[in-house]
């Protein structure tokens, strides 16, 4: 489940208090979300720029909801998508695993395998960015390179061989890969070049990812793949609904039944 909790989406009682308070009002709505959903989706990656954007305030709700996250029992993936070099990447992986007490969290792979390294070393991970789906990473993810491959092919490679060193009994690396499932025939050539690599899907409902968008994304064992929902999820509410809690526990069963149903169709 990805929750990006946004004040002018929030059901209207707590629009009504993000108005002077919207740090306090996606602090709610994110508690109520958890609680909701806890024991349905087994993973919540939690967008951090929702909560850094309201400064101070933002910081404190989005630590009460990572605690919160973990109590529910949680995989918790901090969505923040750092990238840095040196020890500025030893600070970023600090700030995620040290303070934010998150499992895994985002980052940028184009500054190299250097850059990745302090994510993947603290009996933690890092899913890297390597197939994103938002229509504007075509520009750069798919151009091809001297030797023939993709940027993105190219990216995946460095993310394969900075991974080996961590891959595990399970037989996955702690260092994953994020590939969106509205590129299904990127998906499945990515797959074969990071057969260890676990991948972080978003793109997933609301974004048009479907069932066929995201079997290419597993190995054949039906492994090695976590298939994130956000929209779709939190908000399945209308704003004046006085059980949106219980729609929200509703759509994330209805997904969890739908992905259940069509990965083994």
């Amino acid at each position: 489940m990805g929750l990006d909790p946004v004040v002018g989406k929030l059901p209207a009682a707590l629009q009504t208090v993000g108005a002077t308070k919207p740090a306090s009002a996606i602090e709610s709505f994110s508690l109520a979300v958890l609680a909701a959903c806890a024991r349905v989706a087994p993973v919540v990656k939690i967008q951090s720029a929702c909560y850094e954007r309201y400064g101070v305030d933002g910081m404190k709700a989005l630590a009460t909801t990572l605690d919160s996250a973990r109590e529910h029992g949680f995989e918790v993936i901090l969505d923040a998508k750092r990238g840095d070099i040196g020890i500025s990447a030893e600070h970023y992986a600090a700030a995620a695993f040290e303070a934010a007490h998150a499992d895994w969290v985002t980052v940028n792979a184009y500054l190299g395998a250097d850059g990745l390294a302090p994510f993947v070393k603290h009996e933690h991970g890092a899913f890297a960015l390597v197939r994103t789906s938002n229509p504007g990473g075509d520009a750069l993810q798919s151009l091809r390179l001297g030797d023939g491959r993709s940027v993105a092919e190219a990216v995946a490679d460095l993310v394969a061989d900075a991974g080996k060193a961590t891959i595990g009994g399970s037989g996955y690396s702690s260092l994953g890969a994020v590939v969106g499932a509205t590129k299904p025939a990127d998906a499945a050539r990515l797959r074969g070049r990071m057969p260890h690599t676990l991948f972080l899907v978003p793109g997933y409902g609301a974004q048009g990812g479907g069932i066929a968008d995201i079997k290419p994304c597993f190995n054949a064992d039906g492994r090695g793949a976590i298939i994130t929902a956000s929209r779709s999820i939190i908000y399945p509410f209308a704003t004046d609904d006085a059980d949106w809690a219980g729609s929200i526990r509703r759509a994330a069963e209805a997904t969890h039944r739908e992905l259940s149903e069509g990965l083994r169709a």
